[in-house]
C-alpha cells in the first residue's frame, strides 16, 4: 500500500495524459486529510497509478506531477533529480561558450516550479510553487554540493508566487555577499548581470544563441535595438562589426547598464542609449528620415493569458510594421516573442499581416526558438515560449 495519499481524477482526454499539471476540474476526489503542499499519488477512477505530484488547491494548477512512478520522494531523490539536470547541460554541444547558463528548467527537468540559473559562481534560483517549500533547505544543499557555488541568491520576487498562496521572497540564500553586478562571458562577449534585482534572474538566459545568430548580419549595419534591457543583443552585434548600435529602453536603469555593458566591451564610441518608450519612438523614427539595417526587437511578453492574446497581437504587429518601415532596403528584422500564448503560427500570420501594411517583401532566413539549457518538454507545450524570426525587409 502507497504511503502517500490517494488523489482520484476524472476521465482526462488523451492529449492531457502525459501533461505535468491537473486543473481542479480535472480531480473527482481529494482526501480531507490531505495538506496543500503534500505530495499525493494520483490514481484514475479504476484505481490505476499516474505517479507522484504535489497538491496546492490554492493554484489553478492543482496538481504538478514529480514522477510517473510511486516511490520515496526524500532528500536523496532530489538531489539525483538536480543531477540529472545538471548533467544535461554538462552533456550540450558547447557551440557558445559561456559561464552563464540555466541548469534547471522547472517541468522540463521534472522539477516543476524550480528555475536555477548560474551567473559565472553565483547561483540564482527561484521556488515558484507550494510542493517545493517544505524542501528548500534540501535543495539549497545539494546545490552546494551538486555545482559549489560561491553564492546562492533567490529570486523568488514573481507574482507567480502569489499564485500559489505565498509571499515574494528575495535575498541571499547561502555564501558570500554578491557584487551589485556580476560579469559573466558569452563567448567573446563580456556582459554585467544585476543578479539581485535585474529582469528574470538577472538576464535572459534563454536568447543566448539567438543573440550570437542575430550578430552574424550585423557587419557594418546601423542597429535599433528596442527594448533593450541590458543591451546583450547590442553588445554582441557592436563586437561583430556594427557601424553603431542604439539600445531603447523606457528603463532608466537599464539604459545605464546597456550604456556600461557597451563601455565593458570597448565600444561605447560606437553607441549611444535612448530612455523612450519603445512604442513611441518607433513610431517617431518611421515618420523621420532616419533609417537603420538592422532592427532588434525583444520586447516583454505581451499577454500572460489567453483571453488577451488578440490584443497583444495587434502590439506586436504595432511595432513590427514600424521596425519595417525603419529598415533600408535588404535589411535585417530581428523580432522575438515571449509571450506563451502567441505560437509560431500566430506570430508568422502578424508578421505576413505587418508586411502588407507596410508594403515590404519579408523572407525569413531563420525561425528560432530558446537555447537548450532551457529544453521544451513534448507534452506540455507551454515549455515552448520563445521566437524569435530573423528576416530580411525589401
Amino acid at each position: 500500500m502507497s504511503q502517500y495519499a490517494a488523489v482520484r481524477l476524472r476521465q482526462q482526454r488523451p492529449e492531457r495524459l502525459g501533461h505535468p499539471w491537473v486543473f481542479a476540474g480535472e480531480i473527482a476526489h481529494i482526501p480531507e486529510t490531505v495538506v496543500d503542499g503534500d505530495v499525493v499519488e494520483v490514481i484514475d477512477s479504476q484505481g490505476h497509478s499516474f505517479g507522484l505530484a504535489y497538491i496546492n488547491r490554492t493554484s489553478k494548477i492543482t496538481l504538478r506531477y514529480l514522477t510517473r512512478s510511486v516511490e520515496a520522494i526524500d532528500g536523496q531523490w532530489w538531489y539525483d533529480r538536480l543531477a540529472e539536470a545538471i548533467d544535461r547541460r554538462a552533456a550540450l554541444p558547447r557551440i557558445d561558450v559561456t559561464d552563464a547558463l540555466r541548469l534547471v528548467n522547472a517541468e522540463a527537468d521534472g522539477l516543476p516550479g524550480l528555475i536555477v540559473d548560474q551567473y559565472a559562481d553565483v547561483l540564482a534560483v527561484q521556488i515558484l510553487a507550494l510542493g517545493l517549500e517544505p524542501w528548500r533547505d534540501v535543495l539549497i544543499e545539494a546545490l552546494l554540493d551538486l555545482v559549489r557555488p560561491a553564492s546562492i541568491w533567490e529570486r523568488s520576487d514573481v507574482s507567480v508566487r502569489e499564485l500559489e498562496g505565498l509571499e515574494q521572497r528575495s535575498g541571499l540564500l547561502d555564501g558570500d555577499e554578491m557584487p551589485d553586478l556580476v560579469e559573466i562571458f558569452e563567448v567573446d562577449a563580456r556582459l554585467l548581470v544585476d543578479v539581485r534585482s535585474g529582469q528574470k534572474t538577472g538576464m535572459f538566459l534563454d536568447q543566448r544563441r539567438n543573440r550570437m545568430a542575430a550578430a552574424a548580419y550585423a557587419e557594418g549595419a546601423d542597429v535599433l535595438n528596442c527594448f533593450a534591457y541590458s543591451g546583450a543583443f547590442g553588445v554582441h552585434a557592436g563586437l561583430a562589426g556594427a557601424r553603431h548600435v542604439t539600445n531603447a529602453d523606457i528603463s532608466a536603469a537599464a539604459c545605464e547598464l546597456a550604456e556600461r555593458n557597451m563601455a565593458h566591451n570597448g565600444l561605447d564610441d560606437r553607441h549611444e542609449a535612448v530612455e523612450a518608450n519603445c512604442f513611441d519612438l518607433l513610431r517617431e523614427l518611421s515618420d523621420s528620415p532616419r533609417r537603420f539595417d538592422m532592427v532588434i526587437l525583444d520586447p516583454p511578453a505581451f499577454t500572460k493569458s489567453r483571453g488577451t492574446v488578440d490584443g497583444a497581437l495587434r502590439g506586436y504587429k504595432e511595432i513590427n510594421l514600424r521596425a519595417m518601415r525603419l529598415l533600408r532596403p535588404g535589411g535585417i528584422l530581428v523580432s522575438c516573442s515571449c509571450s506563451q500564448h502567441i505560437d509560431d503560427d500566430m506570430f508568422r500570420a502578424m508578421l505576413r499581416d505587418a508586411a502588407f501594411d507596410a508594403r515590404k517583401d519579408v523572407r525569413i532566413f531563420e525561425q528560432r526558438g530558446q537555447g537548450p539549457d532551457h529544453p521544451v518538454l513534448l507534452r506540455a507545450p507551454e515549455t515552448q515560449y520563445l521566437i524569435c524570426t530573423i528576416a530580411e525587409v525589401n
